[in-house]
């Protein structure tokens, strides 16, 4: 006898997910499938209004780290999410029925997390380095690149900082554009 699942939802943490392809069959093991799955979260995710933090998607299962939505409730969004890949697919059914949701409430189980999303291409063997699998966010956290999903992250808040300021304000020097390079935000220090 299975005992009932729990979710802890509308609790104002982020959630870890994964839910896999039906009987884990690899129906987003083609670039194009990928590709999809990218283009309808990124659909819901504005359209729910909910914050993704980072994503891994694998041939035959995904991981997220999002926030819950600001309309409606989290498990809403991710039926909304399933029900516009499986629409655009023709495998039937497409999705197991149910999805794992682990509530993370700190930044080390964050940081946690994200690396285990993004290292997942590299233990399955699909890559070298995680650089190289290009459904993830980990490029997003490595260099700031923009992708399909948005991603929030200290890349994410830098730029809606800065969009206002004029470029040759925004400008590393004389004439030179703005590079992104992968930098780990350190501890501030004051000066007396």
């Amino acid at each position: 006898m299975t005992e009932r699942l729990v979710r802890y939802q509308q609790s104002g943490n982020m959630h870890f997910l994964t839910f896999s392809c039906y009987h884990r069959l690899p129906y987003l093991a083609s670039p194009e499938a990928r590709n999809l799955f990218e283009d309808a979260l990124e659909h819901i995710r504005k359209k729910y209004r909910f914050v993704v933090a980072g994503y891994v998607v694998m041939p035959e299962h995904v991981h997220m780290l999002v926030n819950e939505p600001g309309r409606s409730t989290l498990d809403q969004a991710i039926k909304a999410f399933k029900l516009s890949v499986t629409l655009r697919r023709r495998e039937r059914p497409f999705w197991q029925p149910r999805y794992y949701d682990f509530n993370v409430f700190t930044e080390d189980k964050r940081v946690e997390k994200l690396r285990y999303m993004h290292r997942n291409p590299v233990v399955r063997g699909l890559v070298e380095k995680p650089e190289d699998w290009a459904w993830s966010s980990f490029r997003h956290y490595s260099t700031g690149a923009e992708g399909t999903v948005e991603i929030e992250s200290f890349w994410t808040g830098w730029r809606r900082e800065h969009r206002d300021i004029p470029a040759q304000v925004r400008e590393s020097g004389p004439g030179a554009p703005i590079h992104f390079v992968a930098v780990k935000p350190g501890p501030t220090t004051k000066s007396k």
